[in-house]
Formats: structure tokens, C-alpha cells, sequence
């Protein structure tokens, strides 16, 4: 039996208006979105090698709010205040560089100290060495040499990480490269970016390996891929369904998001279709 405690608060929702109803749910979580998006520079470096100044301001009026330098581009002729300068006079944030893995054996501590000034948050090797492809030992030499660079930048407020190439699907001595890095670097120390085509494209499963190491994977590089995975192109028009992949990562508010692809025929223009195709995605 309903006491007369319980029967007048539901005689009061019974009497409320359809707009009142629904103003009760106001307080739901908002549909999943990219608050963020930034693109790797990789992905508009003709531009960026035309005229650096000219091809940020372009990135910034597309909308996006971040970028990923390219020192191993040396920054398309650009000083580290020169970047600087560019960055404050479009409002765009880098919160990381590519770099070659080699950088953290010469002038580290010089390298974090730029990056710091920059107020970066990564600095991340896109591959290691070509003589990792071959050997796991030198991916467990060069996965020392990571935890060790990475108390360096954590000195510094920043974090070492690493990035995948499509051959890193590929098998060595019955291991995958990436498992054993990421098995033998200290997360503490050690980040990992993953690449979403990248991976696709050697033949592996995004997705899988975020659930598998979804504590290990602190930025994105947001690529898509035609039906055979052999090359990338627009995000919309890839198979991979970036949306279930964003929807999947936790905390992705605090994880760099980078478009990257790699092959257009127009660059801003595809930077352009890619940063809209993102910017309507809920979730």
C-alpha cells in the first residue's frame, strides 16, 4: 500500500508540465566529446615548410587547439622562439613533439628544458631504430634507455613516450615489439602514443590494444584507412569507427588527440574536412 508520504511526490510529477519533466534531467552527464583537437604537423608539412606562420594561423582559424611539433623536422627552420612566438600569436597549444628516439642520448636535459619553455607535456619518439626492427634485445636495450630519459623529463614536469609504426605489428622472435617495450619500460617513467592507422595498416586491432593497455596509452594519433588498410585517408571516410575507439578511452579529456594523415592531395583542405568530421562527433 502507497502511504500518503509516498503518493504526494508522485501526484507532484503527475501534475508537472513536459518541460519541467525534462528540465529534471539537466543534471545527466553530456553526450562524450572532443573538447580538444589537434593535428601532428606531419600531416600539413608542405605547408609548413612553405611558411610555418602562415599554415599554424590557417590550423587556428580551422578551428583546431593544438598541435604536435615536428623537432625532428627541426621545426621547419623555426628557433625555439620562433615556435614560441608563432604559438602565442595563434592561440594554439603544443603539448607535444615528435623527436628523433636518438634525442635523448645527446643534450636531453637541454631538449626538456626547450620543451618546458614551450609548455609541453610529451616529448615522444615516433619509431625507435631501424636495428630494433630485427632484435628484441635492442627493443629491451632501447627501453632502458627510455625509463632512463624518463627521469630526466619527469624532473622537468614532462613525460617520454613512444609511437607506433605499422611494422611494429610484425612479430620478432615470436614477440610483438611494442609488448615487450611497454612490458620492459616503467609506467611511471614511460608513456605510449598510440596510432590508430598505423596500427590498422600492420594489421593489428586498436581497439584490442587499448583494452589491453588502456592505462599505458596517454595520446592519440587519429588516422583512418580505405578498406585494405593499405593507406590512410580522411577520417570520414575510412571503415575504422573512430567513434566506438574515442568512446572506449578513459579520461580522454586528459589525453592529446592529434589528426595525422599522412597522405592527401590537399592538406589543409583535408585538415579542414578531418578537424569537422571530429568536432560533430558525440558519443
Amino acid at each position: 500500500m502507497i502511504s500518503r508520504r509516498d503518493f504526494l511526490p508522485t501526484l507532484g510529477l503527475g501534475l508537472l508540465s513536459p518541460v519541467a519533466l525534462a528540465s529534471r534531467h539537466l543534471a545527466l552527464p553530456p553526450a562524450g566529446k572532443l573538447d580538444r583537437i589537434g593535428i601532428e604537423l606531419y600531416a600539413v608539412r608542405n605547408a609548413m615548410k612553405a611558411s610555418p606562420e602562415r599554415t599554424l594561423e590557417a590550423l587556428a582559424k580551422i578551428g583546431y587547439t593544438d598541435v604536435e611539433l615536428l623537432w625532428s623536422f627541426k621545426n621547419f627552420g623555426q628557433s625555439i622562439k620562433e615556435v614560441k612566438a608563432s604559438l602565442k600569436a595563434t592561440g594554439l597549444k603544443a603539448p607535444s613533439a615528435h623527436m628523433a628516439p636518438e634525442t635523448i642520448l645527446t643534450e636531453w636535459e637541454q631538449r626538456c628544458a626547450e620543451a618546458k619553455e614551450l609548455g609541453m607535456t610529451y616529448l615522444t619518439a615516433p619509431s625507435l631504430p631501424a636495428e630494433a626492427n630485427k632484435s628484441i634485445e635492442v627493443v629491451k636495450l632501447w627501453a632502458n634507455r627510455f625509463n632512463s630519459a624518463g627521469e630526466v623529463a619527469r624532473r622537468f614536469g614532462l613525460w617520454i613516450a613512444l609511437h607506433n609504426e605499422p611494422n611494429h605489428e610484425k612479430r620478432i622472435m615470436g614477440q610483438k615489439p611494442m609488448d615487450v617495450f611497454l612490458a620492459e619500460t616503467d609506467p611511471k617513467l614511460v608513456r605510449f602514443q598510440l596510432d590508430v592507422g598505423n596500427m590498422l595498416m600492420g594489421g593489428g586491432d586498436p581497439l584490442a590494444f587499448l583494452q589491453q593497455y588502456r592505462n599505458r596509452c596517454w595520446s592519440f594519433h587519429l588516422k583512418n584507412v580505405i578498406a585494405d588498410r593499405t593507406k590512410d585517408t580522411e577520417l570520414a571516410k575510412g571503415v575504422f569507427d573512430l567513434k566506438a575507439f574515442l568512446a572506449a578511452v578513459p579520461e580522454l579529456e586528459k589525453k592529446p588527440c592529434f589528426v595525422e594523415q599522412e597522405e592527401s592531395g590537399d592538406e589543409l583542405a583535408s585538415a579542414q574536412e578531418n578537424f569537422a568530421y571530429l568536432r560533430g562527433l558525440t558519443w
